[in-house]
């Protein structure tokens, strides 16, 4: 994973540094771009170990529709849990008695993941993130964007329209609320010679916590939709808007540049699927991944 390694480099010496909607700081670039060939292995980065069911049950999530984090947390997946749980405090006048990041915000989230768990209509009322990913992936506005581009690629596969937006301006300021305006703004997806490569547009990254799970979501993606529309891998190509570090994150991404990139692991796929709603957990087993250890970094909320 030379390409991520070169990008954490370029932002570290080269990066402005700005301020931010959470207060934290940043050094940043903009319009930066990464490329991925699919075939030489799955992209992940093994400079620190990355949570792969997280990623996997994450872009499932995504892909049914769903913009409420019980199903995520009942998987022990836990990446969305900060901005429901900091809307729960405010909504009842807490955030004053569990001050951001302390012991006892910690302890107290426990409490109310435990009850996103088990308590459906709590989940209901407390779990629901707005319409993010899942929603504009499967209805936006109405449409249907996972279903139409399926239909699409295997009916005009050169077709320079092959995208899907989760950009809907309509819904930003309900999105803006929490703190969750989409960051992968739009993907667009291209068949050549039988191969299927995909863009990502990404309008803000985290660039130490962020992108390495967001480099193995979209490029597993695209490698589900190959396999749907009977295609073989072409590239995933990473290009971003605003790519940041924050400034609590500086010595990780030391740390890890510190670290040599080894093999890429490969990704293998129930080849039995072939609709994209029809995907499982136990549809994926990840071969030869040998990673460095993780390496620990607080979420900017």
């Amino acid at each position: 994973m030379k390409q991520y390694h070169d990008l954490v480099k370029h932002v570290l010496e080269n990066g402005t540094v700005k301020e931010d909607r959470t207060g934290t700081g940043t050094k940043s670039v903009f319009g930066y771009q990464m490329r991925f060939d699919l075939s030489e292995g799955f992209p992940l980065v093994t400079t620190k170990k990355t949570h792969l069911k997280s990623i996997i049950h994450e872009l499932l999530w995504f892909i049914q529709g769903d913009t409420n984090i019980q199903y995520l947390v009942q998987n022990g997946v836990n990446i969305w849990n900060d901005w429901p749980y900091q809307s729960y405090l405010k909504q009842n006048d807490l955030e004053e008695k569990y001050p951001k990041y302390s012991d006892e915000w910690k302890a107290f989230m426990k409490e109310f993941i435990e009850r996103v768990k088990t308590d459906d209509q709590f989940a209901k009322q407390y779990g629901e993130l707005g319409p993010v990913y899942g929603h504009q992936w499967r209805n936006f506005e109405g449409v249907d964007q996972i279903s139409g581009l399926i239909e699409d690629i295997k009916n005009k596969p050169d077709s320079r329209r092959l995208i899907v937006s989760a950009w809907n301006p309509k819904d930003i300021p309900v999105m803006a609320k929490s703190g969750l305006p989409p960051c992968h703004s739009l993907f667009q997806f291209y068949v050549a010679e039988g191969k299927l490569s995909c863009q990502l547009y990404q309008r803000s990254a985290d660039v130490f916590l962020g992108v390495p799970f967001n480099i193995a979501s979209y490029a597993l993606l695209t490698m589900m939709i190959a396999q749907v529309c009977d295609l073989g891998l072409g590239d995933f190509v990473h290009t971003f808007g605003d790519a940041h570090l924050y400034s609590n994150h500086f010595d990780q991404a030391k740390l890890q540049l510190s670290r040599t990139p080894k093999a890429l692991p490969t990704m293998k796929i129930n080849p039995e699927v072939k609709d994209i709603f029809g995907f499982k957990f136990e549809d994926f087993e990840l071969e030869n991944y040998h990673p460095d250890p993780a390496i620990r970094a607080v979420v900017a909320v």
